[in-house]
């Protein structure tokens, strides 16, 4: 996820907000995705020891922020888990781990969320409402998404695609998609 900063490109540059990520440090590189971009895997990577409540405001503990638990069960709550606050994963449903990597990407309110697969794990009913919610979150927030899928039916619900087809990169926006 080069895009999200996680890996460094082989070429070209990334640039968010002015800001090239090519240039930082991994410990510069590190605090701006902390406070700009939050991410959403297709396997939640919660750490098993911790609940739901500590997996959410770990992050926001290590960013420095004063009311990092209070933060925390608020997004929890945001999500529907605000009475699964102290479950450890291995308590919840494979739709709850995910809303809990959700509350946790949204925690430090990033102004871009990436969400890799994040229906890959999930039956087709769970992820449906992992979608709603996560489509729902962003309008209320005003965040960019950035939605990777190979599921063609909930890419259409973005406002533009970028298709990697054979190595090369096809770009459509709603409207075009609207005139197909």
């Amino acid at each position: 996820m080069t895009m999200a900063g996680l890996e460094r490109p082989d070429s070209g540059t990334i640039s968010i907000n002015g800001k090239s990520l090519n240039a930082m440090n991994e410990d510069t590189l590190a605090q701006f995705r902390g406070a700009n971009i939050g991410i959403v895997f297709q396997s939640f990577h919660l750490i098993p020891t911790m609940t739901a409540l500590e997996n959410v405001a770990v992050p926001l503990e290590l960013a420095g922020v004063a009311d990092a638990e209070t933060r925390a069960a608020q997004e929890l709550r945001n999500v529907g888990l605000g009475e699964r606050l102290s479950h450890y994963p291995a308590q919840l449903s494979g739709g709850e781990q995910q809303r809990v990597a959700l509350a946790r990407a949204l925690a430090p309110n990033p102004a871009i969320l990436v969400a890799d697969e994040p229906t890959g794990n999930l039956d087709e009913t769970t992820g449906a409402t992992i979608m709603d919610l996560l489509f729902a979150l962003k309008r209320e927030r005003g965040s960019t998404l950035v939605l990777v899928t190979h599921d063609l039916v909930l890419a259409a619900r973005c406002d533009r695609q970028i298709r990697l087809r054979s190595g090369n990169l096809d770009v459509a926006t709603a409207s075009e998609k609207a005139d197909a």
